[in-house]
């Protein structure tokens, strides 16, 4: 008999008859056609999401709620793939979703033989291997990128950048939080905060802007945030908590000027444009055209206008040197920060491509200095914790800008005026020694980031 945990999360399995249910995949299937995701994404080495994609283009039958079981059993089993593997004696995918099932769903032993032998979409009765490790207790001593689920190389850049590294990387091998911010130019904040209740949003800790819904069941769908009517109405957005703090380093910058360097699809160039109240003017700026196509529609329903959206083809940078009281670098990085929503770029990452992200974060941050004006401020910001992207990176920059100096990052946060009573006592913990802040899920309840701020003579 089925467990009764594991037949309330998943009423298809336990109520097979039931009309309302019928149109959805069975268990069995769903756990066979995470197998096929993770074997494709082992074979192709692409974005797991593409992989899902590739499936579901060939099984139409499935629902968006099938869709979504089986995208987080895949990223569960890649968020703990080393460890999955250790226990398991195995690193194949039917190894890496049986023991997500198992070790991290709860499914018990009885449960999960009744799914996999189930006719015609089973994926095939355990072995006899399989049943003694999936009932084994887990190993100990395990080296430190095993027992961290994370790729064995980068060891010595986990160890240098966490005191405790184990516990660290733990936590970047944990479901993720949704992360919203409060927009202050469409909403104020108790407004705001009524209006997510359905979604069972609740304030930061850090960040007065800030809302989180916790993250659901394992085998649960996340809550649909872009359907409730105060997203469609522009009053909250979808940002990390992490990435929220990194834009308050700009300061109080109502009035000022602003350049948004790497604005991407313009997460943070909102934030900016909130924390300004739409006075001043901010300039979106990225190298790739493409990157900044989303940011007029989340613009118009946020009511920004105090932005310039810059095409590269054609934008006047020239026209913008030393003029920038604030220069805002959101740095292309390797994104080991964000292995909490994306498990499966911490497999895909190689020593090539982070030597590669180095190499442009040294040419992002020559390009962007030339636009600070003199006394004017530059904020560089990663979602990676490493220190050969960040510190290393700020090393070689300050070596040939002696016009540039580390500076109080955490001072200008709270001069933003939208951090939480004792919020930035707790932050000054994270502190480096150059006033850098290197935020991290086991710090901060946030996804990894780095932020200094640098000041121009």
């Amino acid at each position: 008999m089925l467990s009764a945990c594991w037949a309330e999360q998943n009423p298809c399995l336990s109520a097979p008859q039931n009309p309302v249910m019928s149109w959805l995949m069975r268990d069995s299937g769903k756990i066979t056609a995470a197998i096929e995701v993770l074997t494709d994404f082992t074979a192709r080495r692409v974005p797991v999401k593409t992989c899902l994609k590739d499936w579901a283009r060939n099984a139409r039958y499935a629902g968006a709620k099938d869709r979504a079981w089986i995208s987080g059993l895949a990223l569960d089993a890649l968020r703990k793939r080393n460890s999955i593997a250790a226990q398991m004696s195995d690193d194949s995918p039917r190894a890496l979703a049986l023991g997500a099932l198992h070790f991290l769903w709860g499914v018990g032993l009885e449960d999960l033989e009744i799914l996999l032998a189930e006719e015609p979409h089973g994926a095939g009765a355990l072995s006899e291997q399989e049943k003694q490790a999936l009932q084994s207790s887990a190993p100990e001593d395990l080296p430190l990128a095993i027992a961290g689920d994370f790729p064995d190389w980068l060891e010595p850049g986990v160890e240098r950048a966490f005191e405790d590294p184990l516990a660290e990387m733990q936590g970047f091998a944990a479901r993720a939080s949704v992360d919203l911010r409060i927009n202050t130019l469409k909403a104020d904040i108790e407004k705001a905060r009524k209006a997510t209740a359905s979604i069972k949003a609740t304030p930061s800790l850090l960040v007065t802007t800030g809302l989180v819904v916790a993250p659901p069941p394992a085998s649960m769908k996340a809550s649909a945030v872009e359907t409730i009517p105060a997203f469609s109405k522009g009053w909250v957005e979808v940002q990390d908590i992490g990435s929220q703090i990194c834009a308050l380093a700009a300061g109080d910058i109502k009035g000022k000027q602003v350049l948004d360097f790497c604005a991407g699809g313009g997460g943070k160039t909102l934030a900016l444009a909130a924390m300004m109240e739409n006075s001043g003017q901010i300039h979106a700026y990225d190298i790739d055209a493409r990157r900044l196509a989303p940011l007029f529609h989340r613009g118009k329903r946020a009511g920004m206008r105090n932005c310039q959206i810059l095409d590269p083809k054609t934008a006047m940078l020239d026209e913008l040197k030393e003029k920038m009281d604030v220069v805002f670098i959101d740095a292309p990085c390797s994104g080991s920060g964000t292995w909490r929503r994306r498990p499966d770029t911490k497999w895909r990452l190689s020593e090539k491509q982070l030597q590669k992200r180095m190499g442009e974060q040294d040419q992002v941050l020559r390009a962007a200095a030339q636009y600070v004006k003199p006394g004017g401020q530059m904020v560089y910001v990663t979602c990676s914790f490493l220190h050969e992207e960040n510190e290393d990176r700020l090393q070689e920059f300050l070596t040939d800008h002696k016009e540039f100096s580390c500076a109080d990052t955490l001072a200008n946060i709270s001069a933003s005026g939208l951090l939480c009573e004792g919020a930035e006592e707790a932050l000054k913990k994270y502190q480096t020694e150059a006033g850098a802040l290197r935020l991290s899920p086991l710090r901060t309840k946030s996804d990894g980031f780095f932020v200094q701020l640098l000041q121009k003579a």
